[in-house]
């Protein structure tokens, strides 16, 4: 078999992540199909099942320091997306493999085992440890990836990188900039679920009164949208000005380089609002609205949840007592429930000099960026460990492949796929 022929044999097995319509024997019968596709794999490497169903894979090598390959194996659900192509079908045509999982994150996840495959039929003993990590709830923000993370640290193990899903190789996402960038993400946003609750006396909806519950909860979401948190630059976001100047045009390239203009490059990113402003500022989401019983009984209660990215240089009670002062309004109470940002690691040193070489070997023509990463992933469990934390998964994908992820049509390209096993078997060589 193909490695893509692989994949789309772990496409057709629905892993989905849905406490509604999760089916376990999936689960299991994904976990023996891994064991039939990659023998050696399962011969050679320690197998441990973590938290009722999260692999974890221990190649043992020499005396360097290990590192920990995350791809996590369940996938989000299907439901009412307008899907051109069976989204369990794995269908192969044209070089491109189509699927639910085929990017997130399923194929990360055949790249690190084909290499890992090909490496022990060659013979070949990496330097230090790897440790090949699958969650099988990152979707739901389970627990599988931080009970390995808790494991490794009670043995004491204390990686040189740890790589996660993350940023991929683009074209065309910095206006002006040309050529493909590898966006390798120095850490990613916290993530927070604010409720906004307020409560009036109710009544029958004839005879409405002022300042009903839901007239106060509207006006603090109007408010909160009003004034968004500040843009700041971060030093991740600092780090991706400083690492685009070779690509950039002689005069924005200077004042970028220029150390005067740092302070003013987050305000500037946050002006242009979505992905770039994302970067910079802490963002706040109305995913979830709930008031009333019947349309012609006042709403005793109004509630909304807000879903919030925590940028770098905030934290979570930073952000709730912000939302708090911003609403104005004590009748609206704030309850936040939580993760800060991930600590930033370092684009530099022995771990992103490693990381670079590796895609030096598989995308020689994609220039290594630091960002910051907007969403959420198994790899903030493992900062604690030590070591720097990359989320990147070394695939080239277009604009409307990565609009795919998490909706219909998810796909990838045959020949991305197979650059991916190629920076893998590059990182698990090196050194």
């Amino acid at each position: 078999m193909t490695p893509a022929e692989r994949l789309a044999a772990l496409v057709r097995i629905p892993t989905v992540s849905d406490p509604a319509v999760r089916d376990e024997a999936a689960f299991a019968a994904f976990r023996e199909r891994l064991g039939e596709l990659y023998p050696l794999v399962h011969e050679r490497l320690e197998r441990r099942v973590v938290d009722g169903g999260t692999l974890h894979l221990v190649w043992r090598g020499g005396p360097a320091a290990p590192i920990v390959l995350l791809a996590h194996h369940d996938v989000v659900p299907v439901t009412d997306q307008p899907w051109r192509e069976d989204p369990f079908g794995g269908r192969v045509e044209g070089g491109v493999l189509h699927g639910r999982g085929a990017l997130d994150d399923k194929g990360p996840l055949v790249a690190v085992l084909e290499a890992v495959e090909r490496l022990l039929a060659e013979g070949v003993v990496p330097a230090g440890d790897v440790h090949v990590v699958s969650g099988h709830d990152e979707e739901v923000r389970g627990g599988g990836a931080r009970a390995v993370a808790a494991a490794l640290a009670a043995e004491g193990v204390r990686p040189l990188l740890v790589l996660d899903e993350g940023g991929a190789v683009v074209e065309g996402v910095v206006p002006g900039v040309r050529g493909p960038l590898a966006m390798i993400g120095l850490g990613e946003k916290g993530v927070a679920t604010v409720r906004l609750t307020t409560r009036s006396a109710g009544g029958h909806a004839s005879v409405p009164p002022r300042g009903q519950a839901t007239v106060r909860l509207a006006r603090a979401l109007t408010r909160i949208e009003a004034r968004p948190f500040p843009a700041r630059t971060n030093p991740a976001v600092a780090a991706m000005a400083a690492a685009l100047r070779p690509r950039l045009r002689r005069p924005v390239a200077a004042v970028l380089g220029a150390r005067a203009a740092a302070p003013a490059l987050g305000p500037l990113l946050g002006l242009l609002g979505g992905v770039p402003g994302a970067l910079v500022r802490t963002t706040v989401a109305v995913t979830r609205l709930a008031a009333g019983t019947a349309t012609n009984v006042l709403a005793a209660e109004a509630t909304a949840v807000l879903n919030v990215r925590i940028a770098p240089g905030d934290d979570l009670e930073g952000v709730t007592e912000r939302l708090a002062r911003v609403i104005g309004d004590p009748s609206v109470t704030v309850e936040a429930e939580g993760e800060d940002p991930s600590p930033l690691s370092r684009a530099a040193g022995p771990a992103w000099d490693r990381m670079t070489a590796a895609l030096a070997a598989s995308h020689p023509e994609a220039l290594p960026v630091p960002y910051v990463m907007v969403q959420a992933s198994d790899a903030r469990h493992f900062t604690g460990l030590g070591g720097d934390v990359y989320r990147f998964m070394p695939f080239a994908i277009t604009a409307e492949e990565l609009a795919a992820i998490h909706g219909a049509d998810e796909r990838v390209r045959i020949a991305a796929l197979d650059a991916a096993i190629a920076f893998h078997r590059a990182l698990l060589a090196e050194g």
